[in-house]
């Protein structure tokens, strides 16, 4: 879907924009694909608004990986 392309693009801009670590490329590959899998999550749960799924994605990275 190209919605859920854009909201991951935009989530993962936000990663390198933060100067986390995670944006790294010892961490990338695996931040990637955790945000990308919350998004998807998100989205199937019934979230639809593309700002709240990729700051949702940000925001459990960090949470629970930086």
């Amino acid at each position: 879907m190209e919605t859920l392309v854009s909201v991951f693009e935009s989530a993962w801009r936000k990663v390198e924009q933060s100067g986390s670590k995670l944006a790294s490329p010892a961490y990338q590959r695996a931040a990637r694909e955790i945000i990308a899998k919350r998004i998807i999550e998100m989205a199937q749960r019934g979230e639809r608004d593309p700002s709240e799924l990729a700051e949702d994605a940000v925001s459990y990275l960090e949470r629970s990986y930086a």
